[in-house]
């Protein structure tokens, strides 16, 4: 059965005064841990192995929404192993390497990371459960901690360390270019690959299937679209699209309005390449869109 925590995160540009507030808090110092997280590509929420030197590594499957954790943990005795076999299987989509400063404050877990290539941040966990906190409780012990700590709106953070690392289009491209190498195009010989990525990180990709009966082919991203449909998610992030080396690949004007379907005038579409980006009311200006 799922565990659950209630979590916000933020931006932290002076960790030293964070921890001088917690401690006038009350809160336990539990020391400093150093942390791994392996995230493996996946059709349905998250999967990370965490490597840390607070006990024995663990795989970790999980759904963020709305500040809200839903998660499953088992440990795992050989991580090597196990990284490597899930890279064949399933491959490596980001890696995030932290130094955390650990403390406990009335079942809440106070994180002050120091995370590589992004920066410094405070997060809190309030773990949900018989014996802990209801969400209400967890809810109310955030929100003194978020005024007792100063955390204004500007700081707070809705992405996770792993989207934020993410967001540099590299994972997104590379899944269109691997969907690309199984493209089915005998006829037009002009492979595709396309990838999204949905809220909860994952990612999902497909590529162009031709027909001989012509109008019967798909595209790459009405392939990949629905993947993300039928892992039950409705939404999208951002969009890849790859064609063959030395193209500029752009979805043509039905895949551009099946994209407006799930994502907003502001979710970038790379074409090809980190720096060739576009947004989708860019590519499709005054889309069809019923959304409230």
């Amino acid at each position: 059965m799922a565990s659950l925590n209630i979590e916000l995160k933020a931006r932290d540009p002076d960790p030293e005064t964070t921890a001088k507030r917690c401690l006038a808090l009350g809160a336990e110092p539990h020391g400093e841990l150093l942390q791994r997280d392996t995230y493996f590509q996946t059709r349905n929420g998250r999967l990370k192995l965490r490597e840390h030197t607070d006990g024995p590594s663990e795989l970790i499957a999980y759904r963020r929404i709305n500040g809200e954790s839903s998660y499953t943990r088992a440990p795992v005795p050989d991580p090597e192993k196990v990284r490597e076999a899930l890279d064949t299987a399933l491959r490596t989509t980001v890696v995030v390497s932290k130094r955390r400063q650990l403390f406990m404050w009335d079942n809440v877990r106070i994180h002050l990371d120091e995370v590589e290539d992004l920066g410094t941040f405070l997060e809190f966990e309030a773990l949900v459960g018989p014996g802990l906190n209801t969400p209400e409780q967890a809810q109310k012990k955030i929100a003194e901690l978020r005024a007792a700590l100063a955390i204004d709106d500007g700081a707070l953070l809705a992405d996770s360390y792993s989207d934020l690392l993410m967001d540099q289009p590299g994972a997104l491209l590379k899944a269109a270019q691997r969907a690309r190498a199984n493209a089915y195009a005998p006829y037009s010989k002009f492979t595709v690959g396309a990838a999204v990525r949905s809220p909860s990180g994952a990612i999902y990709a497909g590529a162009n299937v031709e027909n001989a009966a012509y109008p019967q082919g798909q595209c790459a991203e009405a392939s990949a679209l629905g993947a993300l449909v039928a892992a039950g998610e409705t939404s999208i992030t951002a969009v890849a699209v790859v064609g063959p080396p030395g193209e500029v690949c752009t979805p043509c004007g039905g895949c551009r309005q099946r994209l407006a379907e799930f994502g907003t005038e502001d979710t970038p579409v790379y074409l090809g390449a980190p720096t060739d980006r576009v947004t989708l009311a860019e590519l499709l200006p005054r889309a069809f869109n019923l959304k409230p």
